[in-house]
């Protein structure tokens, strides 16, 4: 149960979620919009999260679009998890999103709440990253179509009552060789140890991890280690661990020296898979 009362929102449209937005920021509720509601609801629950005011985008037509065009796939952040993957509009994704959590939850999560969301894994991410997606977003300004690496840095950066409203993904993605490597505690659904998504595209290897730091992200530093090809796979592998953005992250589940150990094994696997195509 949450501990807290607030005000429910259910817009029709992109315009109507904002206007609900700005009215229950100025009456200080501290709005959040809401996809799947996963996340507020089980961090509502254990007061991690505290809001006044929800506004359900489920309904707004643009959030629910899932489509696949001459050339580009389009996917509204409204869209589950378990509808990408069973999709198969890209591959890639569906295989990331496919291992986010047991399927019933996969059902309720939503594209746009797993890449806003604030458990740092954020795994559906990966892919976007390495497949340049745009990101169509909606705020009190209208319409604002930006690459997702102008506007993921670690995290989503979002302008004030900002929403994500689509994805669009180039679809000579979809059509390209990749790699999606999980390694968790509980094999299937836990949160990773190491997650690696990976593209190779006219030669060049495209790579994005979670688990390893405290966020999601691509490393145009690792890429470039990865793909020397004056250097050994085992010497590739290792000069993209010295690249790591941050520390390792070292929790509960797994410490640092052992999640470098389990990447640069990925690595291999990545290196090995994607070496044996053109």
């Amino acid at each position: 149960m949450i501990p807290f009362d607030f005000v429910y929102y259910k817009p029709d449209t992109l315009q109507e979620a904002v206007d609900a937005y700005r009215d229950a920021y100025a009456r200080g509720l501290k709005p959040l919009y809401y996809g799947g509601g996963t996340e507020i609801i089980s961090m509502g629950r254990v007061n991690s999260i505290r809001t006044g005011a929800v506004i359900d985008t489920k309904d707004i037509p643009e959030c629910g679009a899932l489509s696949v065009g001459n050339d580009m796939i389009v996917i509204g952040a409204g869209v589950t998890l378990s509808r990408i993957h069973e999709s198969g509009c890209f591959q890639l994704l569906g295989h990331a999103v496919g291992r986010i959590a047991d399927h019933t939850t996969q059902c309720k999560i939503t594209l746009g709440g797993n890449i806003c969301g604030t458990i740092h894994y954020r795994e559906s991410v990966l892919p976007l990253l390495i497949a340049d997606s745009t990101v169509i977003l909606y705020g009190p300004e209208g319409f604002r179509e930006v690459p997702i690496r102008d506007v993921f840095d670690r995290r989503i950066k979002l302008n004030h009552g900002e929403m994500i409203a689509q994805v669009l993904v180039d679809k000579i993605y979809a059509s390209l060789p990749y790699v999606h490597v999980k390694k968790a505690p509980i094999e299937k659904i836990g949160y990773p140890l190491v997650t690696v998504c990976a593209l190779k595209q006219n030669g060049r290897i495209s790579a994005a991890f979670s688990g390893i730091c405290p966020f999601p992200f691509r490393s145009r530093e690792m890429e470039e280690a990865l793909n020397d090809n004056s250097l050994t796979d085992v010497k590739k592998a290792a000069a993209a661990l010295k690249c790591l953005p941050a520390q390792p992250l070292a929790d509960e589940s797994a410490g640092g020296d052992y999640r470098k150990f389990i990447l640069h094994n990925t690595l291999m696997q990545t290196l090995e898979t994607l070496g044996a195509v053109s």
